[in-house]
């Protein structure tokens, strides 16, 4: 099987060109093949983009504030695509009281998968 997709791994953006095979259910790395990458990181990101694709996410919390009604929060590092719908009713759900503070971890190593969540934005009321 083939695919192509754009590496977002650094501001190169290679088009590249994925071939696995069509059963994946027993894929590994080196049934992988990877090509029109500029640099390392293509084969890393594509690779990842076939076996277990991830992405930072990005919300907002429900805070009571009198200030504003919503925080900014994020991943601290990529989680699998399989967690974002459960991690996003998780933080839709919540409800936040100040103070908070950037860098501050809400959730801590979501569903096991060592990814926490942190609000990215202070706010002491």
């Amino acid at each position: 099987m083939e695919k192509e997709i754009v590496c977002i791994s650094c501001p190169m953006g290679c088009r590249l060109k994925v071939s696995y095979p069509e059963d994946k259910s027993d894929l590994n790395s080196e049934d992988i093949l990877i090509t029109g990458n500029k640099c390392q990181r293509g084969i890393v990101y594509g690779t990842e983009e076939i076996l277990a694709p991830k992405r930072v996410v990005t919300a907002t919390c429900k805070i009571l504030s009198k200030i504003q009604n919503r925080i900014p929060v994020k991943t601290d590092k990529p989680i699998e695509k399989k967690y974002i719908d459960l991690l996003l009713k998780k933080l839709y759900s919540l409800e936040l009281n100040p103070p908070l503070y950037e860098g501050q971890k809400m959730l801590e190593n979501f569903e096991n998968s060592g990814v926490n969540v942190i609000i990215t934005m202070s706010l002491e009321e």
